[in-house]
């Protein structure tokens, strides 16, 4: 039986914003200072919650892990995504595309299990508020936080191995700024049904589980605030929730739109724009969707400068 000669692919180019000669330096700005801007933001909700002790609770612990999550999610994608913008375009191997899936898939999969756990927090301070202690002791919290990351960089594990295993000799050019699994398949010239079926039974459960989860839990949740008599009592008990509800709308928004809404040629760069909202915008908007929203970080943040100012002092004079 004759064989067909191959030349096996070590090396894929990805083409970024290569459309966009004329706008490549404005563009490299406006993300460096989001970037920037974003790891400042979900860095600061992270040590204010572990410096300042009005915000020792389940709800803040899970937000911080929440903001590590966007933080690796986005120093991941960012730093090359610099890089192909200057260059209008560039290479990376295969194996480093499939790794930097990899730690793309890891932390989604942990983001969608934590905004499941952080609506199980709000059901208990809603739904079951003289148990919420008992309930959220730092235990639970901790067993929770470990099976969101656990899970995530097990289940992304096989997914990385299937892909690890195949071969690539056709076109090496994918048209996007990061490896993802649909243009990386389409490359392969080995068979891929064993990955999109493995992928599917993974990405499935992680994504549809958690979002029912949280559908569950806010039914009961605006039924319990619609018993409360005063308009004051709703109102105190919706603002708690109304963060999280924006974060979940906007992630899910976008992760649905990305990679269930079919995308065509014709759309590529609609979902580069898509793509660019979910790896930056996100992660930026997320931290300061919850401070602008939550008067305990507002606090927090005012108090903290305040009992960092006096430490100051008292060291100086």
């Amino acid at each position: 039986m004759l064989q067909e000669n191959r030349t096996l692919i070590t090396e894929l180019y990805l083409v970024g914003f290569g459309d966009l000669h004329n706008f490549n330096i404005i563009l490299f700005a406006v993300v460096l200072i989001i970037f920037i801007m974003a790891l400042m933001s979900n860095d600061l909700v992270i040590i204010l919650v572990a410096t300042c002790k009005s915000l020792h609770s389940s709800m803040y612990f899970f937000l911080t892990q929440l903001s590590l999550s966007e933080v690796l999610f986005t120093s991941n994608i960012v730093p090359n995504m610099l890089r192909l913008i200057l260059a209008g375009g560039g290479t990376m191997s295969v194996n480093g595309c499939i790794t930097q899936f990899y730690l793309l898939c890891a932390p989604t999969i942990a983001q969608c299990l934590l905004l499941a756990a952080m609506s199980f927090d709000r059901y208990v301070a809603i739904c079951k508020p003289l148990h919420y202690t008992s309930v959220l002791t730092f235990r639970l919290q901790l067993h929770i936080v470990m099976f969101c990351w656990t899970s995530g960089f097990t289940l992304a594990l096989p997914i990385d191995i299937f892909l690890h295993k195949l071969q690539f000799c056709h076109s090496n050019v994918i048209n996007h700024f990061y490896c993802d699994i649909a243009p990386v398949l389409e490359l392969s010239c080995s068979d891929t049904s064993s990955v999109k079926l493995l992928t599917s039974l993974v990405s499935m459960p992680v994504v549809l589980l958690p979002f029912t989860f949280i559908i569950a839990t806010y039914i009961s949740i605006i039924f319990t605030i619609l018993r409360i008599p005063s308009n004051h009592g709703r109102q105190k008990a919706f603002s708690t929730c109304s963060s999280h509800l924006i974060v979940v709308s906007m992630y899910y928004g976008t992760l649905t739109t990305i990679y269930i809404v079919p995308t065509g040629e014709h759309s590529m760069n609609a979902n580069k724009v898509l793509s660019l909202l979910y790896s930056l915008v996100t992660p930026l908007f997320n931290p300061i969707i919850y401070s602008l929203r939550n008067q305990d970080i507002r606090r927090a943040i005012s108090n903290c400068n305040i009992v960092k100012r006096k430490t100051i002092f008292s060291h100086v004079y």
